[in-house]
């Protein structure tokens, strides 16, 4: 899985808080929604008065719907990531690449009222054919990958300072920063440490937008 490279240029980024000349970061959480862990960051950005991006997997918002609804109601965006996360299946082909994307998404409609228009790539669009990459962009879809990481999937057993530590280091010097993080159920570190992260950047002088 990749974590590192450059924001795909067909993204357009949408700045909530600020004009594009200022310094932004984008709180991204992959893989969730999960009780564990999805509600303790909820709470977080909540206090902090943060909106952050959610990419779902449908498969475990079936069983979390109030999660996925809570977190549109305090304003985050809901973007699709996946419905099954099973890389084989989803990139067998451009058609059951947008199969399981429109699963996810008529889920986040269903508990949303509203479909996405933003998606992630399992393991970041780095590597793959422009084909697959094509057919997301011609159903309407911008996609987003990350140029920053906590590097939580990477890391076993990190503890909230190493994923501090990691936004840290592969964000330095960075104007723009989309930032990778996850909300599964064992990623209870990354709850842990949202709170410092928030910190840093704020006293970095950036303002947290979404997508």
């Amino acid at each position: 899985m990749h974590y590192f490279g450059l924001l795909a240029q067909s993204t357009q980024m949408k700045i909530s808080y600020a004009d594009s000349q200022q310094s932004c970061v984008y709180l991204t959480f992959d893989d969730g929604p999960s009780d564990r862990v999805t509600p303790k960051i909820l709470d977080t950005l909540k206090d902090e008065g943060i909106k952050a991006t959610f990419f779902i997997v449908g498969k475990s918002a079936e069983t979390r719907r109030p999660i996925v609804k809570r977190a549109f109601d305090e304003g985050h965006t809901i973007g699709v990531h996946s419905y099954t996360h099973d890389y084989k299946k989803i990139y067998a082909s451009p058609a059951a690449l947008l199969s399981d994307i429109e699963r996810c998404n008529a889920l986040i409609e269903d508990i949303t009222g509203v479909k996405s228009a933003v998606y992630r790539f399992p393991g970041g669009s780095f590597n793959l054919s422009g084909e697959l990459v094509g057919a997301v962009t011609g159903a309407g879809y911008r996609y987003v990958d990350w140029n920053a990481s906590v590097r939580d999937a990477e890391m076993a057993n990190a503890t909230a300072e190493d994923l501090l530590n990691a936004a840290k280091s592969t964000s330095a010097d960075r104007n723009h920063v989309v930032l990778l993080c996850h909300d599964s159920t064992n990623k209870t570190s990354t709850a842990a440490a949202l709170k410092d992260i928030i910190a840093y950047y704020r006293d970095a002088g950036y303002v947290f937008c979404t997508f």
